[in-house]
């Protein structure tokens, strides 16, 4: 006896592709009213709730603006800004205006909270984590101190970073400018070990590289990177380039064949439209879809910082990001 196949429910929502319409509070700027930040957002998913943390208030050393937080019921919104989560006493050795650049991940029921602690053009800095086992209770974070320093006089600066698990174990890239992108392993999630492996260096002062992004798809694990000077509102030049490997630790290239530790990269999004300086990226896989999210300057709003996230489709194994029509 056979079996009727089932049609598809035309009614079941589409995974949403190109470049979201992007609802709610998705930042703003008002001097004296409104302080929404979201540059450098970085998502996660519980259950059936988009959270995404971005870089504080721009606020002094002495009270320096926390992560900042905003929920969503779906990827384009509406979007809600929930607040900050609180500082850590430790930071203020390092006389930061606001903690920066987060990432989040989850392991075995419990979600870790990355950011970096610094001031800008400093490369005494540091990597903090806090956990929970609910990102959306601001209380709840529980700070862990530092994972990963740096100092004057070190070649690396330890800020930006962007954890995850590759062949067998969990990994923390993180650079900005000085000698590139470093990547070292983690024997916990609060403890590096191991060797500093390079994976991109651009060669030319003053390194405009920083911000990495890690993810696999297939036999590839791609790092992206935000390339040139961010923070100039409309006069940003930030952009994303891409590199890949078949090994977690490189070497790297671009879809020319350049090493990124030799300056390679494939631009794959720069200013467009409105979109000025588009950087400070995360990816986000769901629905077999890759989706990229990333801060850039309103070009219509005199340079308020606002979020986009966007699909991305592949070519021979290399990604392409939606753009705008």
């Amino acid at each position: 006896m056979g079996f009727a196949q089932a049609e598809p429910d035309s009614r079941a929502p589409r995974p949403p592709r190109g470049v979201l319409e992007m609802t709610g509070d998705i930042g703003d700027f008002v001097p004296g009213e409104v302080d929404d930040p979201v540059h450098d957002p970085a998502i996660v998913k519980d259950r059936n709730t988009y959270y995404v943390f971005s870089t504080g208030i721009l606020r002094d050393p002495e009270d320096p603006g926390g992560i900042f937080v905003r929920r969503s019921p779906e990827l384009g919104g509406p979007w809600e800004s929930m607040g900050e989560i609180a500082v850590p006493e430790w930071v203020h050795e390092y006389e930061p205006n606001h903690l920066w650049a987060p990432q989040v991940v989850r392991r075995a029921g419990r979600y870790y909270l990355y950011y970096a602690v610094s001031s800008f053009g400093s490369n005494t800095s540091a990597i903090g984590v806090a956990s929970t086992r609910d990102p959306g209770d601001l209380d709840s974070w529980v700070d862990h101190g530092p994972v990963v320093t740096s100092r004057e006089g070190d070649d690396f600066n330890a800020i930006d970073p962007h954890v995850f698990r590759a062949e067998g174990t969990w990994w923390m890239a993180f650079g900005s400018h000085w000698s590139g992108i470093k990547l070292q392993e983690l024997a916990s999630m609060t403890e590096p070990v191991g060797p500093l492996h390079a994976l991109a260096d651009r060669g030319v002062p003053p390194n405009a590289i920083e911000a990495p992004t890690i993810f696999r798809r297939g036999r590839y694990y791609y790092l992206l990177t935000s390339w040139d000077q961010c923070c100039s509102g409309t006069d940003s030049t930030y952009k994303i380039a891409v590199g890949r490997s078949t090994s977690v630790t490189g070497p790297y290239v671009d879809r020319d064949g350049t090493a990124l530790m030799d300056g390679g990269g494939t631009v794959i999004l720069e200013s467009e439209g409105n979109q000025i300086g588009p950087g400070g990226q995360d990816v986000h896989v769901e629905f077999g879809i890759h989706y990229l999210i990333h801060h850039y300057y309103d070009a219509d709003a005199d340079g308020v910082i606002r979020m986009q996230i966007r699909s991305m489709d592949w070519a021979d194994g290399w990604p392409v990001v939606a753009t705008m029509e």
